[in-house]
Parts: structure tokens; C-alpha cells; sequence
């Protein structure tokens, strides 16, 4: 599920790497994204969720492989990979760069805009076969999780509904005796049943899902 939030990329460089360029702040995409105040709930409270940034140049001629990033402290330069297709990084607030005002670079042309937006995903137990109340856990603590990132804005926050299970060929599910077809993008939506909820019937899939997300309808 992605929170989409528009930044324009900044025009700075670095003389010792020419094809580089100041892209944001360390400290104003942990701020932005809000990603200190995900890391700040009891770990209890967010152990089904993994939060992701993604970076997603406008400029659909830029392939994934072709963008970096680099967060620089001092003299300490870091890659910060980001997966494909859709630009993650995994990004948890390190008190040193805060504090040392750290930035990342980019290797973007100058006049170049991204998009910077959050996925957050959840966690399945390993296997094929799971209780519902269990793969579906994270939709609670993702709307608690979103609420508290939002803070005063929480009236204005999305509400998760559904788990999407996101396969690598077609695959089904099978759920208190009815079955589940992926679409033709090789997912499965789960709308949050709180009858299933109380039941807690078994899950069992034909193929384990690559990815689990969360999504509001």
C-alpha cells in the first residue's frame, strides 16, 4: 500500500563525484515519511508489518537498475539499494546520521522528480497452510501503525481492509471450503471477514505468495 507524497529532486553536486547530486536530506525523509514515528511503536505492536520507502522516478525511461542512491556522512558513503520493480529501501532511523546532519545523493540528471511513497507490507508464517486470524493480523496493527504516523492528521488517515497475496504464477486458495482464484496479475484480495476472524478457519494456498501487502479496498 503506497502513500504517495511529491518531491522534487534537488539540484546540488559534489565535486568529488561529478555524477552526483544532493537528493533530500537523511534526516527530512525519516521526518517526512515518518518513519521515526513507525519505529517508535512498541515492536509488539508492529512485529506483522515491514515498512518500505519507495523512490519512483517520473520519467518512465529510467529502468530501476539505473537509479542510486547514496547516503553520505562525512567521509562514510553508503549505497542504499533499491530493489526492483518498484524502488524500495528499507529504511530505519540511525541515530548517527541524524545527528550528523547526513544526506543522500543521487545519481538522477538534474530537472528529474521522483515520487517518495511508503509500502507497507505484511509477514506470512513459512509453509502453506496458515489460520486466517493469523495472515491477517496485519491489518489491525497496520491501521493502528498508520494512525499514530499520522498523529494529529489521524482523522484523514486510509483505513487497510485487505490483504493482497501477490504470487509468482496463478495459484488458489482455499478458505473454510470456498475457493479463491488469482487474477490476471497472479493476486489474491482477502477483504477482512470478521466472521472468518472469530472462526479462524485454516488457509490453505496452492503456491506460497512472494509478497504480502496491504491495501484499503
Amino acid at each position: 500500500m503506497k502513500n504517495l507524497l511529491w518531491l522534487p529532486l534537488l539540484a546540488l553536486s559534489l565535486s568529488a563525484h561529478a555524477d552526483e547530486r544532493e537528493w533530500l536530506p537523511y534526516k527530512k525523509v525519516i521526518e517526512q515519511m515518518r518513519l521515526d514515528k513507525f519505529y517508535a511503536i512498541p515492536p509488539a505492536e508492529r512485529d506483522k508489518l515491514a515498512l518500505f520507502v519507495t523512490i519512483t522516478p517520473t520519467n518512465k525511461a529510467i529502468k530501476p537498475g539505473d537509479v542510486q542512491l547514496t547516503l553520505v556522512d562525512g567521509a562514510e558513503r553508503h549505497a542504499l539499494a533499491l530493489s526492483t520493480p518498484d524502488y524500495r529501501i528499507a529504511l530505519v532511523p540511525n541515530p548517527k546520521w541524524l545527528a550528523d546532519d547526513a544526506r543522500i545523493m543521487t545519481n538522477l540528471p538534474k530537472g528529474e522528480k521522483s515520487a517518495m511513497a511508503w509500502d507497507l507490507l505484511t509477514t506470512l508464517p513459512e509453509g502453506l497452510q496458515w489460520n486466517y486470524a493469523t495472515i491477517m493480523a496485519g491489518v489491525p496493527q497496520s491501521n493502528n501503525a498508520i494512525k499514530k504516523m499520522a498523529g494529529a492528521m489521524s482523522m484523514f488517515a486510509p483505513t487497510i481492509k485487505v490483504l493482497v497475496l501477490r504470487f509468482d504464477k496463478p495459484a488458489q486458495l482455499t478458505i473454510a471450503g470456498k475457493l479463491y482464484n488469482s487474477d490476471a496479475k497472479h493476486e489474491i484480495r482477502l477483504k477482512t471477514d470478521s466472521a472468518l476472524m472469530k472462526d479462524n478457519p485454516l488457509v490453505v494456498a496452492s503456491e506460497r505468495p512472494f509478497e504480502a501487502d496491504l491495501d484499503t479496498e
